[in-house]
């Protein structure tokens, strides 16, 4: 079906160069931080993305020209941010991608990145994608991959660790502090963790309400709740004690060199 789909589209040029940032499976893989390092690097950028776990349909530009135009409830997690983190861009939710990149050309942007848009083949793009290393190697439902790597389809693979390092910073350390996140795989946090008294995964994009946080605060006794980015911008209104993971990636060179190439061929 997947194939079918695949073979069934023609990529639309938005004369506009669009760089997919994604990975296959499901889960986690470092787009977000990999995504905020790369638009860090372009003027005129804008990020689009679809939203997911925002309370809101339809498009919406959450930062235009260093201001943040939405709370996070509009925006979701991941595009609250890129607001945040590359306040020079444009960002812009919309569950048709079409649309978003129509959005960001009409508030100038010369480079688009979309996230987690490999599947979008009917959008000419450079597709880069995160490898996830996986001992099983089926699609959805008996495995953890949404569609396959297409051998007659270009992209460029990248490796955590390899083509992208991260690097974490803890912030507003504590000496008693209770783990709280709602990130895919949070398993990944575990060689950046300083000591914690306990860890509270939750559904990723998880809703957090203030009473549930007071309870871990109060369960575990601690100062502060350690946080990533993602779970920072959906809870620092609560006015809880906080402390964070602050995680962003170096980027090898030659994947700069090979976005600068493809663009330089569409010019």
């Amino acid at each position: 079906m997947m194939y079918l789909r695949f073979k069934s589209k023609s990529a639309e040029n938005f004369d506009v160069n669009i760089i997919s940032i994604g990975n296959l499976s499901v889960g986690g893989s470092g787009k977000t931080p990999l995504v905020t390092a790369l638009a860090l690097n372009y003027e005129n950028v804008a990020i689009v993305l679809r939203g997911y776990g925002r309370e809101s349909n339809g498009l919406h530009v959450i930062s235009n020209d260093n201001e943040i135009l939405e709370d996070v409830k509009i925006s979701g997690d991941e595009a609250m941010i890129y607001a945040r983190k590359v306040p020079k861009a444009v960002v812009i939710v919309s569950e048709d991608r079409k649309d978003g990149i129509k959005k960001a050309k009409e508030l100038g942007a010369k480079i688009i990145f979309l996230d987690d848009a490999y599947s979008k083949h009917d959008i000419k793009k450079l597709d880069i994608l995160i490898d996830v290393n996986s001992e099983n190697s089926f699609c959805l439902p008996a495995g953890p991959f949404r569609e396959r790597l297409w051998a007659s389809k270009e992209a460029v693979i990248v490796k955590d660790g390899v083509d992208f390092k991260r690097e974490v910073e803890l912030k507003d350390k504590c000496d008693k502090m209770s783990l709280v996140t709602a990130i895919a795989r949070p398993e990944r946090l575990d060689s950046f963790l300083p000591d914690v008294v306990s860890k509270n995964y939750f559904e990723d994009h998880h809703s957090f309400s203030k009473d549930e946080l007071e309870d871990v605060l109060k369960k575990d006794g601690s100062d502060s709740l350690l946080v990533t980015y993602k779970d920072f911008v959906k809870v620092e209104s609560f006015e809880l004690p906080l402390s964070l993971l602050d995680l962003h990636v170096e980027v090898d060179k030659k994947i700069f060199k090979i976005i600068e190439d493809y663009c330089a061929k569409k010019d």
